[in-house]
């Protein structure tokens, strides 16, 4: 199964089991939204907008294979428990984001990741899945200095002790500090190229789109990088209705599967 990604005037086929979803979640003014935009232009942004819910889209072609990563930047207020649910829902991999002078927004990070927990212990049990759930915990603003800080370092990674699927960072989206690391963590944990990270490709833009062909003249015209990648500039965020019909119809391909699997048995 093959999914069409549209980049400028191209048509990328990229395969289904290379497409994933990344959630970013946390409390208001944490900096969810900074850290994302590190991730896909390496820029801060100093003015603070709220978000109610962003979605970017990035293509991959590495080493020949075609890779998407659909990234989800969702609002802190959480103004429809459901959607916040079913984002979750569908989501591959998962950042955490609380500020590190922010007592508040470090329980709501706890809160979260044990609804994650719950959430996708649900859908495992229906489609049984055996997939693991790479998570980032992230504490933000650590430019901000000790005399700031609400959080220790040893109680926040208390929440990834024992599990070698969640890991924890403390950055500074605005000093461009670990972020990069913290990517390339998250990556490996989920078993994705670490060429994905955003130090570790070259970041190409629409207009060299054609690229993506993998055609040799189009190889040369990015000098035949093992890795590079381009934001999709007119990616739209699926409908909650494609979304619905992703999960049913994985629940649903799990369940015939285990009834074809009763059949052989019997």
């Amino acid at each position: 199964m093959m999914k069409t990604t549209s980049s400028g005037n191209c048509a990328l086929s990229v395969p289904a089991k290379n497409s994933y979803r990344m959630v970013v979640l946390g409390a208001s003014r944490v900096g969810k939204s900074s850290i994302v935009s590190r991730f896909l232009n390496g820029r801060f942004e100093d003015q603070y907008t709220p978000t109610i819910e962003d979605f970017h889209r990035k293509v991959y072609n590495i080493r020949g294979d075609m890779y998407q990563l659909d990234i989800l930047d969702t609002s802190g207020n959480h103004p429809f428990p459901a959607m916040r649910r079913l984002s979750i829902l569908t989501g591959d991999v998962f950042i955490l984001v609380f500020s590190l002078d922010n007592r508040e927004s470090f329980d709501e990070v706890k809160r979260l990741q044990k609804q994650i927990l719950e959430v996708k212990s649900c859908l495992k049990n229906k489609t049984k899945e055996t997939a693991d759930l790479p998570m980032v915990i992230c504490g933000n603003k650590n430019d901000h200095g000790e005399l700031y800080r609400q959080v220790p370092t040893t109680e926040a990674e208390l929440l990834v002790s024992g599990d070698e699927n969640c890991a924890y960072f403390e950055v500074s989206a605005k000093k461009n500090t670990n972020v990069d690391e913290m990517f390339y963590v998250l990556f490996s944990m989920a078993k994705l190229p670490h060429e994905m990270s955003p130090a570790l490709h070259r970041k190409i833009s629409v207009q060299y789109g054609d690229a993506f062909h993998q055609k040799p003249f189009c190889m040369r015209r990015v000098k035949e990088m093992d890795a590079y990648g381009m934001i999709s500039p007119f990616a739209r965020r699926p409908s909650v209705n494609s979304d619905l019909k992703y999960i049913k119809s994985k629940v649903l391909r799990e369940g015939q599967a285990r009834e074809r699997e009763k059949c052989t048995i019997q």
